[in-house]
């Protein structure tokens, strides 16, 4: 790439910045909300959105707690006039929730405007005219005086119609591409809107800031609204307004700084929906918030069906790698990430945590709608001991040694590996029982009994072997011991090291034990079994066998 130098900042720094804003070390309380995805949004789609799937949308809006909503630009076009007509006159619009309407500054556009909200309870009428070098230049051909002239016209006119309608709906101003213009001018061309406006602390008025297109840094953004903050006339009774666009892939750093630098409000959509790189993030930049003890005053606890909706009726995709709402943002599939997990979960568990401190889950799943069994631990060939072990425990409810998680951990992961797919718990459950689950080949116990005796037990067990059914006996310590002994006198196997531990296996059934066992061979090799059955002396028996069998199998 060797045409760099065709390429300039297209932004102008704040003039003597403090940058008072980067000492602030977090954001302390929630914005004003406002979605724009019924407009900015809807206009960015390759098939822009049904009057049903708007209304679908709305609702959706409203259920998670935006209280602010620009539902269109009604003079533009038929559909949207229609949308907000529907809104207002099937009483779809809550008492609390304001819809927001976009109108050029030419007076045919702002008469049509305010004739579309009549009946509205409560409305924001956005005026704006762009304000950019580029765009005075190159599509305006005007001189600053001459776009100031325009803003001014647009908001006599506001005045003028309001007063006509006997509305008193709350206005905002944008400075339409604010970042790629001086910062002295659209200050200047604001406080000349706001002039006209004259707010008062009972009808505030909303400046917008839009990064219409992404030019700069994020903290050169945050100068330019710390800029603004400082010299607006009327500040007490100024809103303002940040409107991120994503071209550099910083909307919501900039929307975040903004906010420190003294922004109020932001305008945003669900997923980042928009013109060419679309607009801040309105469920990543809110749950930030969340995930640092914020309540950001919008509810994303069902973001499952928030998703839902938001593919339906827009048809674009959410990601599955996007933050806090991809089917993948919870998953770990790297071994050592499993293990911490799942070590995690254990101390959580362990102990009164009051915070979330999870290693790799930045929040709770579940305050999301997501579910540890299905979202967190994912199984393939990368996977770890750590991860399996915990699936096979919180899924199904067995609790495997942690040696013998390490052996089911590599048998798992090989499965996963020469079928080059991720294993679902199902899968991993089935593997687990076909490789160590109460095996009964080459060597099948069929029967056993006891004889209690002075010094201890004598175990007497029915064995079929490559067709031939007889019975061993021995005699130990106790039960097992005794079995083990027969095993060792009568087939010739010799082992050592036998551990043994048992659990209720209640997630399948009250009434059935599981029992782990794992013996050492005289090469070195460990072998593991697991017996289930509804009789724990039975299990046990399974068991051994089972491991005996796996080793037998192996050679």
């Amino acid at each position: 790439m060797n045409n760099a130098d065709k390429y300039t900042r297209q932004y102008f720094p704040a003039p003597n910045a403090e940058a008072r804003w980067i000492k602030k070390n977090y954001i302390t309380k929630p914005p004003i909300w406002c979605s724009v995805d019924l407009r900015d949004g809807n206009q960015a789609l390759i098939i822009p959105m049904s009057l049903e799937e708007k209304l679908d949308f709305f609702r959706l809006l409203v259920k998670i707690g935006f209280k602010e909503i620009e539902v269109g630009f009604p003079a533009a076009s038929e559909t949207e006039y229609q949308f907000l007509r529907t809104l207002i006159e099937q009483n779809m619009i809550p008492d609390d929730v304001t819809v927001q309407v976009l109108t050029q500054s030419r007076e045919h556009i702002i008469k049509k405007t305010f004739e579309s909200l009549k009946g509205a309870k409560n409305a924001i009428v956005h005026l704006y005219n762009s304000t950019s070098v580029a765009q005075r230049e190159q599509v305006f051909k005007k001189s600053k005086q001459e776009i100031i002239d325009i803003a001014v016209k647009g908001a006599e006119l506001f005045n003028k119609y309001s007063k006509e309608m006997g509305v008193n709906y709350r206005y905002e101003y944008s400075p339409e591409s604010f970042t790629g213009t001086e910062p002295e001018f659209a200050l200047e061309i604001c406080n000349a809107v706001l002039d006209v406006w004259k707010p008062t602390k009972e009808r505030p008025v909303i400046i917008n800031l839009p990064v219409t297109v992404q030019v700069s840094m994020p903290h050169v953004y945050a100068n330019q609204v710390e800029y603004m903050n400082d010299h607006l006339k009327y500040r007490e009774n100024v809103i303002i307004s940040l409107h991120p666009h994503n071209d550099r892939g910083c909307a919501v750093a900039d929307a975040e700084m903004g906010l420190l630098a003294g922004g109020d409000r932001i305008e945003g959509t669900l997923f980042g929906n928009g013109e060419r790189t679309g607009n801040v993030d309105i469920v990543t930049m809110a749950m930030n918030m969340y995930a640092q003890g914020i309540n950001p005053g919008l509810d994303f606890s069902d973001m499952p069906s928030v998703t839902e909706l938001y593919e339906r009726v827009t048809r674009m995709q959410v990601y599955d790698r996007t933050p806090y709402a991809g089917k993948l943002v919870f998953a770990a599939f790297s071994g050592s990430h499993q293990d911490a997990i799942a070590k995690g979960m254990k101390w959580r568990e362990d102990h009164t945590c009051r915070y979330w401190t999870v290693p790799y889950l930045p929040i709770d799943p579940q305050d999301v709608g997501r579910e540890y069994e299905t979202d967190v631990i994912r199984i393939n060939s990368q996977s770890g001991k750590g991860g399996i072990g915990y699936l096979l425990e919180h899924n199904f409810g067995y609790v495997l040694p942690p040696k013998m998680r390490e052996a089911v951990g590599y048998t798992v992961k090989s499965y996963s590996d020469h079928s080059h797919k991720e294993l679902s718990p199902a899968e991993v459950l089935d593997i687990f029982k076909k490789e160590y689950v109460n095996i009964n080949a080459p060597i099948e116990m069929e029967d056993y009994h006891f004889v209690r005796k002075a010094d201890g037990m004598k175990a007497i067990v029915t064995i079929a072997q490559n067709g031939e059914t007889r019975d061993i006996s021995g005699e130990g310590n106790g039960r097992l011991d005794a079995v083990s002994n027969a095993i060792k006198r009568h087939l010739g196997i010799e082992y050592s090291n036998l551990t043994y531990t048992e659990h209720a296996l209640t997630m399948e059934s009250s009434s059935q034990a599981i029992t782990y066992v794992s013996i050492t061979f005289k090469d070195g090799s460990t072998s593991w079994g697991a017996g289930v059955h509804d009789d724990i002396i039975a299990a046990s028996i399974s068991a051994l066998f089972c491991a005996i069998n796996r080793k037998l199998a192996a050679n």
